[in-house]
């Protein structure tokens, strides 16, 4: 494993001792660290420098501390962010237990009931989120951790605050097309439009797809064509065994792909309520499930997809 730089340690060292890398992406890389102050473990997070350098880094940490104020059981908090010295981090627990991509790898598929429950729960997470003006951006197996049984969404607003800092600076169309997964990045997302709830809702029904089929909804054989994909009004047809599906499974998927018209709801509300219902016993006469939404709401947050 990399050791961090005596640069990022040195300049950190007052509020984290910083003991060793845990993980490299694209964008950041996450140490794991000591909160010296609270004597507690936690996880570092500090974007590359090639990042931090195109954002205007004010915003960058305006926009992070607006999303530190989400309060949500499955909403993974933030606990410190900021400047120093040229690195921009923001500072989150350290979780024991897997992310669902782990579990993915394993298992390849998950039971029913559970893919189910994962997906109820980042759902409410989703609509928590959105009722307060944040929007993910990269929902996937990656970004779901899976903690004491539950689900627990990492990550939340900074997509949006790399988006809003990237906005001040002249990349902001290079950054805006890549922050974000080809594999679940809706079709808005991937042209670079303006983003609601609904962007996140089309990624969680990629991830409750591949909970339950064990394939990835879209694929290409490069991430231009995988976003093409997913851009296609073309959707994924469920295999035949998704007739041991409970029926709203394949109907919620759908519903997060929606692209026509649609009576306007809030998403995740929707979404979790949806996946609820697959877990409660069937009444004797099961009645069809609606796959739209109520017709007389209308909640601004969830126009229908065009």
């Amino acid at each position: 494993m990399i050791e961090p730089s005596e640069r990022l340690t040195t300049t950190l060292a007052d509020r984290y001792r910083i003991e060793r890398e845990l993980g490299r992406g694209g964008m950041a890389t996450v140490y794991l660290a000591r909160d010296v102050r609270h004597e507690r473990d936690v996880a570092v997070k500090v974007l590359s420098p090639e990042l931090a350098e195109s954002l205007g880094r004010q915003r960058f940490v305006r926009e992070i501390r607006m999303a530190a104020k989400l309060n949500h059981p499955h909403i993974l908090p933030l606990y410190d962010s900021g400047e120093c010295d040229g690195f921009l981090y923001f500072v989150m627990p350290v979780m024991q237990g897997h992310t669902l991509r782990d579990r993915l790898t394993v298992d390849h598929t998950l039971p029913v009931d559970d893919a189910v429950r994962i997906a109820a729960e980042v759902a409410d997470a989703l609509d928590y989120a959105h009722r307060h003006d944040v929007v993910h951006r990269d929902i996937k197996p990656e970004n779901i951790l899976l903690h004491e049984g539950h689900a627990v969404v990492a990550d939340f607003g900074i997509g949006k605050a790399i988006v809003a800092a990237a906005s001040e600076t002249s990349t902001f169309t290079q950054i805006g097309v890549t922050v974000g997964t080809p594999a679940y990045m809706s079709p808005e997302q991937a042209t670079g439009d303006e983003l609601d709830g609904r962007s996140d809702l089309f990624a969680l029904g990629c991830v409750l797809y591949e909970m339950l089929t064990g394939e990835a909804a879209f694929t290409g054989a490069s991430a231009q064509a995988t976003i093409a994909a997913g851009s296609s009004t073309r959707r994924p047809r469920w295999p035949t065994l998704a007739a041991t599906f409970p029926r709203t499974s394949a109907t919620w998927s759908r519903d997060c792909w929606r692209r026509s018209p649609a009576p306007a709801t809030r998403p995740g509300r929707r979404s979790s309520r949806t996946s609820e219902r697959q877990q409660r016993p069937a009444p004797a006469s099961p009645r069809r499930a609606e796959p739209g939404c109520p017709p007389r709401s209308r909640s601004p947050s969830c126009r229908s997809r065009t």
